[in-house]
């Protein structure tokens, strides 16, 4: 397996003519007439983060041995504060997401961190804001409905259906609407939903809007699938698995990319099928990421958790080291199947917005990667080493 201290630098997107390996998504394109590819990323000055302590550390991380994934730059610790900053006020105050006894482990989630690292190309701090709170919003409606915080796959399908009217809203009666409306406010979640929706809807185009509705669905649908299996103890073979994480998986975040970034991949390229195929084989490796570092936090949680690795355990008969580092190849294939997916198409359709979109989905992957081997609040590695 690659070495990840020697792992290759990130394919580029771009100079004609463009060669469709792997070793060429990241760099990006160079030339006459590429410099609009390339924002400046401090469109804005970035603001000062009011003193509330002391800004997050550098953290070095310990990588999965073995995993293949390419290193990024410590994010700008100015933004990281200041995007810390403003989501603890949006969360605990303006939405109310989390009790006060809650508000460590909102700290350690490193939401800042995150979105800053995800997204290197952001102008502004605002647009950064942007994702910051649908991920928020996403992880909460993770922790109350389906895990941490008094989740259960009873009665999933019900919950989840009423807290996506706050991202799809209803058209319904004048005598039914102000029902629906009150309900937006019941829960945590649904406000969360709601509010981010917002925010997000005064960046993004109708088209970017109907994406993210329509990846949103996606990722309920695999929620529903994963509680479905847990009502009825049913241990997915692994292509199932697999299946329910296509849904069940990050793609909402990089399929935001480009309204993050501050312009748009027009809705008949974002619909090809080799760029979908790029956005799933992306939001897939990163959810496997997920499996392989949240593996020994999941096991101490009551009942079977389904992941990755625990999968392969039982439905290959493995023992559970075995099984991991089987998860880990996985995850390689799926990153090994995205670069090449990615520098095929940036050669057989060079358009400067599918370019720039590639390099920021590919950013995400890389970033996605950094926060999760970062964050030793929520992660530790197994003893298989």
């Amino acid at each position: 397996m690659p070495d990840p201290g020697l792992s290759p630098s990130r394919p580029s997107l771009a100079d004609p003519p463009p060669d469709p390996t792997p070793g060429r998504i990241l760099r990006g394109p160079s030339g006459l007439g590429t410099a609009g590819l390339f924002p400046a990323r401090r469109a804005e000055p970035p603001a000062a983060a009011e003193p509330t302590g002391p800004a997050e550390p550098a953290v070095a991380g310990n990588p999965v041995p073995g995993l293949y994934y390419h290193p990024v730059a410590e994010p700008d610790p100015v933004r990281v504060a200041e995007i810390s900053r403003r989501i603890k006020l949006w969360a605990m105050e303006e939405v109310e997401l989390y009790p006060p006894d809650l508000e460590d482990q909102f700290d350690g989630f490193s939401v800042g961190r995150y979105m800053v690292g995800c997204h290197p190309d952001a102008p502004t701090i605002d647009h950064l804001m942007v994702a910051a709170r649908l991920m928020a919003a996403e992880n909460a409606v993770d922790d109350y409905y389906c895990e941490d915080h008094g989740g259960s796959p009873v009665g999933l399908g019900g919950r989840l259906m009423l807290a996506h009217t706050a991202l799809d809203p209803l058209h319904t009666t004048a005598e039914y609407e102000p029902q629906w409306a009150r309900s937006l406010q019941s829960d945590a979640p649904r406000r969360a939903y709601r509010s981010a929706m917002e925010y997000f809807v005064r960046e993004a185009s109708p088209s970017q809007t109907d994406r993210f509705r329509h990846d949103m669905a996606r990722l309920h649908l695999g929620y529903l699938a994963e509680a479905a299996w847990t009502e009825t103890e049913y241990v997915p073979e692994v292509w199932e698995y697999l299946a329910m994480r296509q849904f069940n998986n990050f793609r909402p975040c990089p399929t935001i990319t480009d309204t993050v970034g501050g312009y748009e991949l027009p809705a008949d390229l974002h619909a090809q099928p080799a760029m979908q195929r790029v956005i799933a084989l992306a939001g897939n490796a990163t959810t496997i990421v997920n499996d392989l570092y949240s593996y020994t936090k999941e096991l101490k949680a009551p009942g079977l958790h389904l992941n990755l690795p625990v999968v392969i355990a039982d439905r290959e008969d493995r023992p559970v080291r075995d099984a991991y580092l089987k998860a880990v190849e996985v995850h390689n294939d799926l990153m090994h199947a995205f670069e090449a997916a990615a520098a095929e198409l940036a050669a057989t359709l060079p358009v400067p917005s599918v370019l720039r979109f590639l390099r920021g989905v590919a950013a995400w992957v890389d970033g996605n990667h950094y926060w999760h081997m970062t964050n030793t609040y929520r992660y530790s590695l197994p003893d298989f080493w």
